[in-house]
């Protein structure tokens, strides 16, 4: 059965593998997974990402971080922008998260993009989701 949500599907598995406690976590690859995991290791929610190449799409590993208590850096991440809703944003409405503390990340026409980024960017775009 073909997927109907590819991002949601990765950020679920993030989700879920980071409250397992496991090190890394395995996704099917494409360019907006890879541009996401990129802001995601900039911003420091996750430790590094390689990809991996198989007969089929490729293979995203991202290796993911815990503090000094084991426990999962992201606290919460939301897919906003699903398939039968899109989420747009003008540069001026881009949302702050939890005042400031978590991010949102926007597929803009610059690529994807970090809150904070787009607006320095003067951009607005697609918010594909929320993390904290």
């Amino acid at each position: 059965m073909a997927m109907t949500d590819p991002i949601a599907d990765m950020l679920t598995r993030i989700r879920n593998a980071g409250m397992a406690k496991h090190q890394k976590v395995d996704v099917p690859m494409s360019k907006v997974k890879v541009a996401l995991a990129e802001v995601l290791k900039d911003l420091g929610y996750i430790k590094n990402f390689k990809t991996v190449e198989d007969d089929k799409q490729g293979i995203l590993r991202i290796y993911l971080k815990f503090d000094d208590n084991n426990k999962h850096v992201i606290h919460e991440i939301k897919r906003m922008s699903t398939p039968g809703r899109r989420v747009y944003v003008g540069k001026d409405e881009i949302p702050s998260v939890k005042n400031g503390l978590g991010c949102a990340i926007l597929s803009t026409s610059r690529g994807v993009l970090h809150d904070v980024a787009a607006r320095e960017a003067q951009v607005g775009g697609e918010i594909i989701c929320t993390v904290w």
